[in-house]
């Protein structure tokens, strides 16, 4: 019981710091582009990592690994940070930070679309039903609530928003069937990943030393958001009873975001992006939920 008792003590931390990044993500922004965030940020993330996994005394871990797991964090480093971040840090730049936030939650119903080309899935009267009351709810944000005119406040921003939704799920599907360490593969795409980031900042923007406010941003980024909360996180779930006991209260993440949007971006928060965001969720939730024969059949067997 004391076990559980600090497992929710790491997630609820958890949740209360990534309620926070969407805000951050918004204001680094106001100081530097999109791709010299993500440059700065991936630094602070790779040191981050680096030490835990100093702490953890997981480096011997690297020399264990072959040339195919190294492979295979290229090509997730390429999802996850570049093109993840990329395309997230796009969005946040042209859109209101409540707008990409919520589209960008439709990563979830993604994966199950995803699943049905990649793991080859077959999708259920439930899982459609839940994807088309998640779709209302992006159509009702994208729209800010003029449905039936068809018209995006922001095309560009909508379509980057779940373009990076998209990515997410993409690399959740390749990265769940790895069963090396989390936190070295996170530090591995991270050192893989940097390499594109630094290539593509060279290129297409000004490597340069960010100011202070810039420089506060990207490291809170790089620590909180790609880096110290995913082993909290990790924590949480370990020293949980199950699962399922600590993880529903990631639903709270882009509920909590909102009001910090207000507090400290400033943003109106829109009845749309509230309403839209409701419905996405509970598209989440109803296909996630296991339907009654299976939990019959469950139930049966113990």
């Amino acid at each position: 019981m004391e076990e559980q008792k600090q497992s929710y003590i790491y997630a609820t931390a958890a949740v209360l710091i990534w309620s926070t990044v969407a805000s951050a993500f918004k204001i680094a922004l106001r100081y530097m582009s999109f791709l010299q965030l993500l440059l700065y940020a991936s630094i602070v993330s790779i040191v981050t990592l680096f030490v835990i996994l100093v702490v953890q005394r997981k480096l011997t871990l690297l020399k264990r690994y072959s040339r195919g797991d190294y492979m295979r964090s290229i090509g997730l480093g390429i999802l996850n940070p570049f093109l993840y971040y990329i395309v997230l840090f796009k969005a946040y730049s042209v859109l209101p930070a409540q707008q990409a936030m919520t589209l960008n939650y439709t990563w979830p119903i993604m994966l199950v679309l995803l699943s049905i080309p990649l793991l080859r899935q077959r999708i259920t009267c439930k899982r459609i039903v839940a994807i088309c009351i998640s779709f209302v709810g992006v159509w009702m944000i994208a729209t800010q609530g003029n449905i039936l005119r068809f018209r995006f406040t922001n095309p560009i921003g909508v379509g980057l928003a779940l373009g990076s939704a998209l990515i997410w799920a993409l690399f959740w599907i390749y990265n769940v069937r790895d069963k090396r360490d989390d936190v070295v593969k996170l530090f591995l795409n991270f050192g893989f990943g940097f390499v594109f980031i630094l290539v593509v900042n060279l290129i297409f923007s000004d490597v340069t030393v960010p100011n202070t406010m810039g420089f506060i941003g990207a490291t809170y980024v790089g620590l909180f958001e790609m880096g110290v909360t995913f082993v909290i996180w990790l924590k949480a779930l370990k020293l949980s009873q199950t699962t399922a006991q600590v993880s529903n209260l990631i639903y709270m993440v882009p509920f909590l975001s909102l009001v910090v949007i207000h507090l400290v971006v400033g943003e109106r928060i829109s009845l749309y992006t509230v309403g839209g965001l409701t419905l996405i969720i509970a598209g989440i939730i109803i296909q996630q939920r296991p339907d009654f024969k299976s939990r019959n059949k469950v139930g049966n067997t113990k």
